[in-house]
């Protein structure tokens, strides 16, 4: 960035950086632990995540030791839960392989899972002062608009284009300031819609103000429609009562967390014969299907679903075996509507948990 906008955006920043709690203790773990949840999430609704997660993990070495379900558990609601595996795994190779410290170069630190480019030079040039750039949403957005970039942001050669251009406009000191500067300049004012030009303290040399392209800044191919799926699930009970939940496999969607055990329908497949179908192929048993009790419609990244919940009654477990089995789950339980809080579901599930309340 020349000179002139670097003084002024660092200027900007001096006057308006916001008062967030990894900023005012700004330790390399709290760095870290921040800019995991601030991923594909809005500021507003992580720092009451954050507070609670440090104090139940006040440091690496707690978070190392913590049981899975109990991170899987504080991350409740927060969503995009492979964050919080890899955040957990991480954990464990710092305190394993470098003695809890976390490693303090952009290339160290994305050897750890869960840490890509963006998450490593954000920790690197905050937490440890290193001249390492950043670029995300935000960041792409202001650069695209100072200077009317008219190509696709979704393609390689932009990307590598704009790589090079946080790297080229990186001072060689306060690189730290100067990366928090574009993230917060991004979120509050060179905002996606309406955004605030006049409070902008780099107006003055964006091309696409004075073009008056700022609404067609950043470029991008239109989006596919996303693929809607339906998905059946049993909340099934035994004769006293208790429910069946299952816990998902760790390498997928929403892995380690809890759910009523189900799946999605095949193509002329009704629900309830997927829902016989899944439980065989899940858990190997058999239910009785009753009454539909919730419909829920959730949208996750890349996919949306119609989640029906329906009312069963267990059997019993397919020949020759006597229980449940772990064929398509990590772990499976039964437990009183009371203790479904002590597990980890997903949202879809807290919403028909809701319902049967």
């Amino acid at each position: 960035m020349p000179a002139p906008f670097t003084e002024r955006l660092l200027g900007w920043f001096a006057e308006h950086g916001a008062d967030l709690p990894w900023r005012s203790d700004p330790q390399p773990y709290h760095i870290w632990l921040s800019e995991i949840m601030l991923q594909q999430t809005r500021l507003e609704t992580v720092i009451p995540y954050y507070r609670r997660f440090l104090r139940a993990c006040p440091s690496i070495e707690a978070l190392a030791a913590k049981p899975l379900d109990d991170v899987l558990k504080l991350w409740e609601g927060l969503g995009y839960y492979s964050r919080a595996r890899n955040l957990h795994r991480a954990a464990k190779i710092v305190v394993c392989q470098h003695d809890g410290a976390l490693p303090q170069t952009a290339d160290a630190l994305q050897k750890l899972p869960g840490i890509g480019a963006y998450t490593a030079g954000a920790i690197a040039s905050i937490a440890f002062g290193q001249a390492a750039p950043v670029l995300d949403g935000n960041i792409t957005r202001i650069f695209t608009r100072l200077l009317d970039m008219d190509e696709d942001i979704t393609k390689a050669a932009s990307k590598r284009k704009l790589w090079q251009i946080a790297r080229d406009w990186l001072p060689d000191q306060a690189a730290g300031d100067h990366n928090q500067a574009l993230m917060q300049l991004g979120q509050l004012v060179c905002r996606p819609r309406n955004p605030l030009c006049s409070s902008c303290p780099l107006a003055q040399g964006c091309r696409a103000r004075l073009a008056s392209t700022i609404s067609q800044r950043p470029l991008r191919a239109r989006r596919a429609p996303l693929p809607h799926f339906q998905v059946a699930a049993g909340v099934i009970r035994d004769d006293q009562r208790k429910l069946l939940i299952a816990q998902r496999p760790l390498d997928g969607l929403l892995g380690g967390l809890w759910e009523f055990p189900g799946g999605k329908c095949e193509a002329g497949e009704s629900l309830c014969d997927c829902l016989r179908r899944e439980l065989r192929e899940e858990l190997a048993i058999v239910v009785e299907a009753g009454e539909c009790l919730a419909v829920v419609e959730h949208a996750f990244s890349h996919f949306r679903i119609t989640l029906h919940a329906f009312d069963c009654r267990y059997v019993g477990a397919l020949p020759p075996h006597t229980e449940p089995q772990k064929l398509g789950v990590r772990d499976w339980t039964w437990a009183h509507e009371s203790e479904l809080s002590r597990y980890s579901f997903g949202k879809a599930d807290r919403m028909v948990i809701a319902q049967l309340g």
